[in-house]
C-alpha cells in the first residue's frame, strides 16, 4: 500500500502525498526530537522537510524507500539547524565580546536568549542566525532602520547584562 500512495504521491497525487506523511509523520517527529532536543523546533522541522519533501517528491527514483528518502530530509534539516545552533553561539559569543570575557556555552546563551522577549529574541535570530541585513529586517518589519538599530543594541545589551550576571536579569534602559 505504502509503494502505491509513493508512486501516485510521485506521480502529482497531493492526496496521496498527504497520505503518505501521515503515515510517516510520527518517525519524522521522533528524529527531529532526537536531534533537536525541542519539541518547538521538532515540529517547526516537521512543517520544513513536508514542504521541501512536497518541493521534490517528483525526484524520487524507488518509491519504495519514500520512508527513507523522508528520513534523510529530516535528518539533512535537523543537521543544519545543529550546525546553525552552534554558529549562533559562536556569533552571539563574538558580538558579546565587548562586554563579556568568557565563552559560554550553547545553553547560557540559550538560557540568555530566553530571557528576551520575543520581539528582542526574534531580532537576534534575524540578525545572527540568519545573517539578515538590518536594512531587510526594516523592511520585513514595516519598521524604521534606526528603530531596528535601538531595539537589536538594547537586546544585546540585555543579553551582555544577563550573561554578566550570571543569570540575574537586569534591566537595562
Amino acid at each position: 500500500m505504502e509503494v502505491k500512495l509513493a508512486e501516485k504521491a510521485i506521480s502529482g497525487d497531493e492526496e496521496a502525498f498527504l497520505s503518505l506523511l501521515y503515515l510517516h509523520k510520527e518517525a519524522l517527529y521522533r528524529t527531529a526530537l532526537a536531534y533537536l532536543k525541542n519539541e518547538e523546533e521538532a515540529l517547526e522541522a516537521v512543517q520544513e522537510v513536508t514542504y521541501r519533501a512536497f518541493e521534490k517528491i517528483g525526484t524520487v527514483q524507488k518509491p519504495q524507500y519514500i520512508k527513507t528518502w523522508l528520513i534523510r530530509i529530516m535528518l539533512n534539516y535537523c543537521n543544519d539547524t545543529v550546525k546553525l545552533r552552534k554558529r549562533i553561539v559562536t556569533d552571539v559569543n563574538a558580538h558579546l565580546q565587548t562586554g563579556i570575557s568568557e565563552d559560554y556555552t550553547y545553553l547560557e546563551v540559550e538560557e540568555a536568549l530566553a530571557q528576551l522577549t520575543e520581539e528582542e529574541r526574534e531580532l537576534v535570530h534575524l540578525k545572527y542566525i540568519h545573517d539578515i541585513k538590518i536594512k531587510d529586517i526594516a523592511e520585513m518589519s514595516s519598521t524604521p532602520e534606526g528603530t531596528v538599530k535601538t531595539r537589536l543594541y538594547k537586546a544585546l545589551r540585555q543579553l551582555r547584562s544577563f550573561m554578566d550576571g550570571k543569570g540575574e536579569r537586569r534591566h537595562v534602559r
